[in-house]
């Protein structure tokens, strides 16, 4: 049987290009928009938001899938980066979103190949169930450096 969840969050209007939000799991920030849509440099954006959504969300879940695959995980560190398509009549939209994982894992006596394709899964599985990557429009591309230690 399916089951819902709710999430939520509180923001309000500081002034200006400025705007402060409560999220419903306890922290709590200012942000703006981005300099190039009129805000300020050095802090939190909606953008931000949206990048970092999916980049922590497909990590916890590569988490999950390293735990059932029983993948020796020594480190997992991931920089992730959206491209925003501006169009003429400057309506936006996040086109793609790229991640690049370094994911590092002991090799414990399995040969090598096995290990990375057991990884890629783990990768893979990732991808599917990530709740935000399922939730987005955008292209999701997983480009990972993989090493076996």
């Amino acid at each position: 049987m399916s089951r819902t969840a709710v999430y939520h969050t509180t923001v309000n209007w500081k002034g200006e290009h400025w705007g402060h939000i409560v999220m419903g799991n306890g922290p709590e920030m200012d942000f703006s928009a981005p300099p190039d849509a009129q805000g300020h440099a050095g802090v939190f954006t909606p953008e931000d938001a949206f990048v970092a959504a999916a980049n922590t969300c497909i990590m916890m879940m590569f988490i999950w899938a390293a735990e059932r695959f029983k993948l020796p995980l020594l480190s997992y560190a991931c920089r992730a980066e959206g491209t925003k398509l501006i169009e003429l009549d400057r309506t936006e939209i996040f086109t793609h979103l790229r991640f690049y994982p370094v994911i590092r894992v002991a090799a414990e006596g399995v040969d090598t190949a096995v290990m990375e394709a057991r990884v890629r899964r783990a990768l893979q599985s990732a991808q599917k169930y990530s709740l935000v990557a399922n939730s987005v429009k955008s292209e999701i591309i997983i480009e990972p450096t993989i090493e076996i230690v």
